[in-house]
């Protein structure tokens, strides 16, 4: 019996894990068209199979656990986990998987991807800035970051809850930006 032996084959792929301790998936919206309210999910995780050598071939998948939504208002918040909004009893999680990365006019990366919200899938395009070099934290674990910015329309995912204000107007603006924050961890 013969055995062929192959040379080991040269991959720039490598998998990375969402640091979620230092890591943020934020979303902005105006509050009765006079400012703008943030909040943000203290609870997400993901994978991103990374091609250093062409990042453009890098995939991404992403969760977040839509029950842990902060705005700092805890009767907002439990508005937003209400069918109103988010109805997270019926769609606990929020997901994101990407479906092509390519090099912007602007130089920056773009990643188009479905996001999955309240159930409702739609194609969205993020707009990222990065990744960063590659770093060994003090405890050895080799990490990098990225951030990356896209805006949606909340009725585009059945998120239409609203109140007309008074004086004109609705309480709740339309359009969100969403912004995330991400550094990610070299799997072993």
């Amino acid at each position: 019996m013969s055995t062929s032996v192959t040379p080991e084959s040269t991959t720039t792929t490598s998998t990375w894990t969402i640091d979620p301790a230092h890591s943020v998936a934020e979303f902005k919206v105006r509050h009765m068209m006079v400012t703008n309210v943030k909040g943000h999910f203290t609870s997400l995780r993901g994978v991103l199979n990374f091609d250093s050598a062409d990042v453009t071939r890098s995939y991404i998948e992403a969760e977040i656990d839509a029950t842990s939504i902060s705005t700092r208002d805890p009767q907002r918040d439990t508005h937003l986990k209400s069918a109103d909004f988010f109805d997270v009893e019926k769609f606990p999680t929020l997901s994101f998987s990407s479906t092509r990365f390519a090099r912007g006019a602007n130089g920056h990366l773009e990643m188009t991807g479905d996001l999955t919200l309240h159930g409702i899938t739609r194609r969205v395009v993020f707009t990222v800035e990065g990744p960063t070099a590659q770093h060994k934290d003090p405890w050895g674990n080799v990490k990098m970051g990225a951030s990356a910015t896209t805006q949606i329309n909340r009725k585009d995912f059945g998120l239409v809850w609203n109140a007309a204000l008074e004086t004109g107007g609705l309480l709740v603006g339309d359009e969100v930006t969403i912004t995330l924050e991400i550094e990610f961890a070299k799997a072993a």
